[in-house]
């Protein structure tokens, strides 16, 4: 009797929630969990969209014999061996890696493997190979090169094979790609060097192999002229009804051309204004060769610029010094607010990222494990790792020593993108955006929102991320509609150490504008420091944080420094009829560069005058004001 009521019991309840279950899923309602809808870009994602591997010409001619299959996984987190036999990881996987090899007689060294037909066809192919397969690599590259010079291709290869080799990569691209956990975005390099003068650019493509195949990659045998690099893109945007981009390579080996007073197929009027920011929206502005954010001479009063400096030469000859102000990141967002100014438009609004440019297929920014620019320079006592030049092997016409030693190579750098997935078009869609920023290896979260309506209590909101998209801009975004007449931009910043590196120094905020004369100004503000050091009534902390290397063991601290770092700071000098920009820049607390790990590790000698610590740092994607 007892377990007949305990049953009836049970019975009823159960109807009771049956019931009530049935009600609650027929009921019209919205969902429950406020993110099923959710479109807020909240993740951040590391990559690199610069990479090379056996598939470039000059790679391979270096020793590169790890194609892209090995690349991914490598990015992926998994061991390797490198092509010259260390086995290696990374410390953290990558989330997205565009593999960007040459156009120029892409998948030449599989060709020599495979004795391609059409390259044996050809007699400089015959010998290129004689050489390649008797393991001469050196006079390859020489016998190479000195045919490229000459602007023609020494290879002019069928469609089809063209075309296979094209395919190769693309097939690659799409065997890697994992949506939601890894990224492989299809690009390659188009290596416009007119004069010997560096103007290449990363062709990114939001698109899979289906589109990206239609069309071959464009090449500097058809054109060393960014503006024809862009036709190629709209036509194939018009043919296939893809997407593409394009990344100049940071400008300091372009002696000036990167950012010229004229381009190189007409004037800088605002048709081409109009046409390099659509297709350029992001820059390179830090990699291995050098850091291209500002330099000493271009801001004298700014004690940071000076930091992995190049500014002597092109791959050909030695700069000179009018070059300087055309080549850095900084300089060309100013000059892009004069242009605006005059054209009605500004060819330099582009956000920042950074890249390795590696020809190793690895993808290393960690100053303890860098593998250098290409297989000769990778970890070993030899005379290469630290002595050879990466630049410098071309006499200048006026015999001026422009040479610059691998030991000077940065272990820089990454991409960091602020996306809703980690799918291919959530990252292209960021970069497209600008809502991205570049570091120099490390992996910092640094974010930012500016608009006029923020106070300083919303930075300790709980919901800062979705009331920073409704009330103002993210990095990368224009200010105009987001602020109301009689108000200054303010900003709400947040930034965190990497968690398997340094403690942070300091916070600033960049700013550059327009005066009454049509002259653009800089100005630096510190706006978050570490530890109880002040910042003055001009907005600066002259107080260095401290230094903890030791030197003898290639170890530091974090006993100086903040975790975290957060700022709340309106432009105190704002002025709505000129038009301005302003970017972050986060630095971190001194660390060992690659060469003192290099030389406790492998007992080489550091050459005189190479820096063995370093601040390495962020650059987030600028905001604009335009009146």
């Amino acid at each position: 009797m007892v377990l007949l009521r305990r049953a009836s019991v049970f019975i009823a309840v159960f109807t009771l929630l049956v019931v009530d279950f049935v009600h609650a899923a027929t009921a019209t309602r919205s969902d429950f969990s406020p993110y099923v809808s959710a479109t807020t870009p909240n993740r951040l994602l590391w990559g690199d969209t610069h990479l090379h591997t056996s598939f470039s010409s000059d790679a391979a001619l270096l020793g590169n014999t790890l194609g892209p299959d090995e690349a991914y996984s490598f990015a992926r987190g998994k061991p390797v061996t490198s092509s010259s036999g260390l086995r290696l990881r990374l410390l953290r996987p990558l989330d997205f890696l565009v593999i960007a090899d040459h156009s120029e007689n892409l998948g030449l060294a599989p060709m020599m493997r495979e004795s391609n037909p059409d390259l044996l066809s050809n007699e400089f192919g015959r010998k290129l190979q004689a050489l390649f397969n008797d393991g001469r690599l050196l006079e390859a590259m020489t016998y190479y090169d000195g045919r490229v010079a000459e602007g023609k291709d020494p290879l002019p290869l069928s469609i089809e094979v063209q075309s296979t080799m094209w395919q190769r990569m693309t097939r690659s691209a799409e065997n890697n790609n994992v949506p939601g956990v890894f990224s492989t975005l299809i690009g390659y390099e188009w290596s416009g060097t007119p004069g010997g003068s560096n103007l290449h650019r990363n062709v990114v493509y939001r698109d899979g192999s289906t589109l990206a195949d239609q069309i071959l990659p464009f090449t500097a045998y058809q054109s060393t002229h960014p503006e024809h690099l862009w036709d190629w893109m709209e036509a194939y945007e018009a043919t296939t009804g893809g997407r593409v981009l394009a990344i100049p390579h940071n400008g300091n080996l372009s002696n000036g051309l990167m950012f010229d007073d004229t381009a190189l197929a007409g004037p800088i009027d605002a048709a081409y204004a109009r046409r390099r920011a659509r297709w350029e929206p992001v820059y390179e502005v830090t990699q291995m060769k050098g850091d291209g954010e500002s330099h000493p001479r271009l801001s004298p009063n700014d004690e940071f610029a000076d930091f992995e400096t190049w500014d002597t030469g092109s791959f050909v000859r030695a700069k000179k010094p009018d070059m300087i102000r055309r080549e850095y990141a900084r300089e060309a967002l100013k000059r892009g607010l004069e242009y605006s100014r005059t054209t009605g438009a500004n060819p330099f609004q582009f956000g920042l990222i950074g890249s390795t440019d590696s020809h190793t297929s690895l993808s290393t920014s960690r100053e303890e494990n860098f593998f250098g620019k290409a297989p000769p320079f990778e970890p070993s006592a030899g005379h290469a790792r630290f002595n050879e030049n990466i630049i410098g092997h071309y006499p200048d016409p006026k015999g001026i020593d422009y040479a610059i030693p691998h030991a000077r190579a940065s272990a820089s750098g990454l991409t960091a993108v602020w996306a809703t997935d980690n799918t291919r078009a959530d990252v292209w869609d960021a970069l497209k955006r600008r809502e991205v920023y570049a570091t120099t290896g490390t992996r910092m979260s640094v974010r930012l929102f500016a608009g006029g309506g923020f106070q300083p209590e919303d930075l300790h909101r709980s919901d800062l991320v979705s009331y920073g998209y409704s009330v103002g801009v993210p990095m990368g975004g224009e200010l105009n509609s987001h602020l109301q007449e009689g108000d200054a931009p303010a900003f709400v910043i947040h930034a965190l150490r990497d968690p398997d590196g340094a403690n942070l120094d300091r916070i600033q905020v960049i700013k550059g504008w327009v005066d009454e004369d049509g002259r653009s100004q800089e100005r630096i503000f510190d706006v978050a420091v570490s530890g109880d050091r002040k910042v003055n009534a001009d907005g600066r902390c002259l107080t260095p944080v401290g230094n903890t290397v030791d030197v003898a063991r290639a170890t530091y601290s974090n006993d100086i420094g903040a975790a975290t770092l957060s700022a709340y700071w309106k432009d105190p000098d704002f002025n709505s009829s000129q038009s301005a920009f302003y970017y972050l820049r986060v630095l971190e607390i001194p660390t060992p560069r690659w060469v003192l790990y290099d030389h406790l590790r492998l007992g080489t000698q550091v050459p005189e005058g190479v820096a063995l610590v370093q601040q390495e740092r962020a650059y987030t994607s600028p905001v604009w004001y335009t009146p």
